[in-house]
């Protein structure tokens, strides 16, 4: 089927987006009403006019692979028709899949606002140091935007944001993916129809897994909280943001304990070198080889700066690259461990663990409940009613969903964006900037009671 010829439900279905009104027979609870759908946005069913025209700044990963990506799936519905980005090899694989002119092609997001405003929105998808500059400029261009978390560095620059946004009455959307996945979906679902009473304790563990932990946190990005963010935002401001959608009250309180134990240069073995390619000795029996994990099995590849992947290119990075560094000898700081508790309005608690050390991912969830409780593990969510000791089950695996990264929530993302904008209706997404900004606080007062010896802190909007 041609993308010309799709209907309707082709289209929501290839979305991951049920009929209104039509029932999901494989994958609804056990005995519930069959019009217990995921929650499906209120203008889904329109059509748009034209296609929403974006320009993307930092075209790696995320920008490209994550977010821009759905506009080659449907074309009628996103178009990128400019780009931002230093490497080269990045910014023309982008331009050619979209055809975009050679005078929207800039080499950094500076270069974006010297010439008039030329689309709809903006992907904002740099690193995390940079997520400042490109969100002033574009805002007072009068352009939305789609933000990659963290929001910035600091809780005043997320505060800068809001308040441009808010005075140009534009759209911003965090990245917060997990909201769009059918299974935090439906986790949500099950909570606001109290299917376990009233929220009383939540036990939520994010075990990160250690190779991801050697890649993106030791090696890649986001090791190094000046030049990224501390470990509760660079990456459990997910985790942060789904228990503040979950509970749906406001966090009052946050004490955390967490430190660095693995990565750490007293922990290097004998023998080792700073790079895994200057003759190590231990190399051959590293866990944390690059050699093993980026040459051999090629793990984790598209954070490289590789524009073709073979064994030669793969080896040059890793002789000069930040990615071929012994793990026990890098600049990173943020922690392997941390242990945060939250209280939330009404006495509502929360224990949040986020463990790096791992073998392996898929965060785990206990709800309790004042009439049952709930376990989730991304795979599977099970309802115990404890007056009956009744179960009940959701197979996520049944449900139908996005065909794209966090398990279809970045493309989730990206459709309910087009339409919030196309249709001037913020109210379309979940993720709005104004959504996301206690959970950015919980996070920076976590890490501020971190460093204070697990001091209480206040949650104050």
């Amino acid at each position: 089927m041609t993308e010309s010829n799709w209907n309707r439900r082709n289209l929501l279905k290839s979305l991951g987006l049920a009929a209104v009104g039509a029932p999901l027979a494989s994958n609804v609870l056990a005995g519930e009403k069959q019009n217990h759908l995921i929650p499906i946005n209120k203008v889904n069913d329109k059509k748009l006019d034209k296609p929403l025209k974006v320009i993307v700044i930092g075209a790696g990963s995320r920008g490209w692979g994550a977010y821009s990506s759905y506009g080659l799936k449907f074309p009628k519905e996103l178009k990128v028709v400019g780009v931002a980005e230093p490497v080269p090899y990045r910014r023309e694989r982008i331009s050619r899949a979209y055809n975009i002119p050679k005078e929207n092609q800039f080499i950094t997001w500076e270069h974006v606002f010297n010439v008039p405003k030329f689309a709809d929105a903006l992907f904002i998808t740099t690193p995390d140091d940079l997520h400042y500059g490109p969100a002033i400029a574009g805002l007072k261009a009068g352009y939305h935007l789609l933000l990659e978390k963290v929001i910035a560095q600091t809780w005043n620059e997320c505060n800068d944001i809001l308040k441009l946004a808010e005075q140009k009455n534009s759209i911003v959307a965090v990245c917060h993916v997990l909201r769009y996945t059918p299974y935090f979906k439906k986790l949500k679902e099950i909570l606001d129809d109290e299917e376990i009473g009233e929220v009383v304790s939540i036990q939520h563990l994010e075990p990160v897994e250690r190779i991801h932990m050697s890649h993106s946190f030791v090696r890649g990005n986001w090791g190094n909280t000046k030049k990224s963010n501390p470990m509760i935002l660079s990456k459990s401001c997910h985790d942060t943001d789904i228990l503040r959608w979950l509970v749906n009250k406001p966090s009052k309180k946050v004490s955390s304990f967490g430190s660095l134990t693995l990565f750490r240069e007293e922990m290097a073995p004998n023998g080792s070198t700073d790079r895994c390619t200057n003759n190590c000795a231990v190399e051959r029996d590293c866990p944390y080889s690059a050699i093993k994990l980026y040459k051999g099995k090629r793990v984790w590849l598209q954070h490289l700066n590789l524009e073709e992947v073979n064994e030669h290119t793969i080896l040059r990075e890793l002789k000069n690259g930040p990615y071929g560094r012994c793990v026990y000898r890098c600049d990173n700081d943020v922690v392997d461990h941390q242990i945060t508790n939250f209280e939330f309005e009404n006495g509502v608690t929360v224990a949040f663990s986020m463990e790096a050390l791992t073998h392996y991912g898929g965060r785990k969830t206990r709800i309790f409940g004042t009439k049952g409780d709930v376990i989730g593990d991304e795979k599977n969510i099970i309802v115990t009613n404890a007056e009956t000791g009744k179960q009940q089950t959701w197979d996520a695996s049944k449900a139908q969903k996005f065909e794209s990264g966090h398990g279809g929530g970045d493309h989730g993302l990206v459709y309910d964006f087009v339409r919030a904008v196309s249709f001037e209706d913020p109210t379309l997404l979940t993720s709005t900037i104004q959504a996301s900004m206690e959970s950015h606080l919980m996070g920076f007062q976590a890490e501020a009671s971190r460093l204070e010896g697990g001091a209480l802190k206040y949650i104050k909007m």
